[in-house]
């Protein structure tokens, strides 16, 4: 049984900070504006601050911290640590690896009290060749700490010309960028091919999406109209390529006809050979001989996959989840205060020991000033993927509440026991 003090600490949809306030018809007219940037406005997801740069809100990181969850679960099912690098890296690595002028109009650029200069990191492969190269000069790095895989989860920047969509196209996002080292180009492929396994895994979890991949890179896209990519895909295999790289329009395997899609990358990966360990020093000691490590990058866009997730599943005015990434997975709404079912709010425990006991994350709309239906708009709005509401049914005899199935449409109207047997039924976990 959930203890009283559980109940107390129920999470109450009044004390939820939203900062909707500003709604989104206050943004600047000038933005771009795509239906996920407006849902995500206006349901409290993010707030915009300042042009390109957003805040996550207590909604949106619940999200946030899910899929990073799930990443950090696939991350470790592979093997791969976790680590967090400075937001600052010297330019003067970016200017070893000659980085540093083709892409110095996007970065940026703050200098200290001594003058040296460093980047706001849009990714981080400099950054982790110097660690590693630090490390070596410490401790010899042999062939039995290899494969080596090293990830964090960071706010990178980026000097974006004219941001818009919200995340996705923003001067600030979070990003998860796992970095690999190996002892030669042979083990460095079985490195890549256990990450990119671990990337599927974690898509089937929140949403199948598109792959186009050769040997030495692939990458990751949502189909969606408010994508800047145009990706070439054959019906029958399923071969896909960017059009910007393709030379027909023809499958090169089953010689169908390619067709066009417009979609949007949230994760590419990189065999990066020792184009960054040379210049920077990241060695192993190989019979006695410092040799360059060979690298890959892997990078996946979660404020991008967020973004992606409710531009291509929303409908209309309404929010939609995968169950593993929802603010909360059930919303309780009991009656309007001083309405003829108001008596029945003492099943609001009953109910929430269903879903404590089960480890369901459960938010109660207490805005009883509010009726019923405006709560369960909202609650649709906000696209929690299951709704218990408590009304008229529950003056009943055998009180019944009715169950919205929002991700699959559907309605019920169950028993207390019978809400038991359908959340034993459904598989959820939080």
């Amino acid at each position: 049984m959930a203890s009283k003090t559980k109940i107390i600490n129920l999470t109450r949809m009044s004390r939820i900070f939203q900062g909707t306030s500003r709604s989104f018809d206050s943004v600047e007219k000038t933005d771009i504006i795509s239906k996920s940037h407006k849902l995500m406005i206006n349901c409290g997801i993010i707030k915009p601050l300042s042009i390109g740069m957003y805040a996550l809100l207590p909604l949106g990181m619940r999200i946030l911290n899910k899929l990073i969850d799930i990443v950090d679960k696939e991350m470790t099912n592979i093997g791969a640590q976790k680590i967090l690098l400075p937001a600052l890296t010297p330019a003067a690595l970016w200017k070893k690896t000659d980085r540093y002028d083709s892409n110095k109009t996007e970065l940026f650029t703050v200098m200290d009290r001594h003058k040296k200069e460093y980047i706001l990191s849009p990714t981080h492969e400099e950054a982790i060749c110097d660690l590693i190269s630090s490390a070596g000069q410490t401790v010899q790095i042999s062939t039995k700490l290899l494969p080596l895989k090293l990830y964090q989860i960071s706010s990178k920047w980026r000097d974006e010309m004219k941001p818009r969509l919200g995340f996705l196209r923003s001067r600030e996002f979070i990003m998860k960028d796992l970095y690999t080292f190996d002892t030669n180009l042979d083990n460095a492929r079985h490195t890549y091919d256990l990450v990119c396994e671990s990337y599927n895994n974690i898509f089937r979890q929140i949403g199948d999406m598109g792959t186009i991949g050769g040997l030495m890179s692939h990458e990751y896209h949502y189909v969606s109209d408010i994508g800047e990519d145009t990706i070439l895909q054959c019906p029958s295999c399923h071969f896909s390529i960017n059009q910007s790289i393709s030379k027909t329009t023809s499958c090169p395997e089953c010689k169908n006809e390619l067709h066009s899609y417009t979609a949007a990358e949230v994760g590419h990966t990189f065999l990066l050979d020792t184009k960054y360990s040379r210049p920077l020093g990241a060695m192993f000691m190989d019979q006695n001989k410092p040799t360059p490590m060979v690298m890959g990058c892997f990078g996946l866009g979660l404020s991008r996959i967020i973004t992606l997730v409710v531009e291509t599943l929303s409908i209309n005015d309404e929010m939609r989840w995968p169950v593993k990434l929802a603010p909360y997975t059930v919303c309780i709404i009991p009656p309007k205060a001083g309405s003829k079912e108001e008596s029945t709010s003492v099943y609001i425990e009953q109910l929430f020991e269903i879903f404590y006991k089960r480890n369901i994350d459960t938010i109660l709309d207490d805005r009883t000033h509010y009726t019923i239906g405006k709560r369960l708009v909202l609650a649709r709005q906000s696209g929690y993927p299951y709704i218990i509401v408590i009304g008229k049914a529950a003056t009943q005899s055998i009180s019944l509440f009715e169950i919205h199935d929002v991700n699959n449409s559907t309605y019920h109207e169950l028993s207390l026991d019978q809400i038991n047997d359908y959340f034993d039924n459904i598989n959820i976990k939080d």
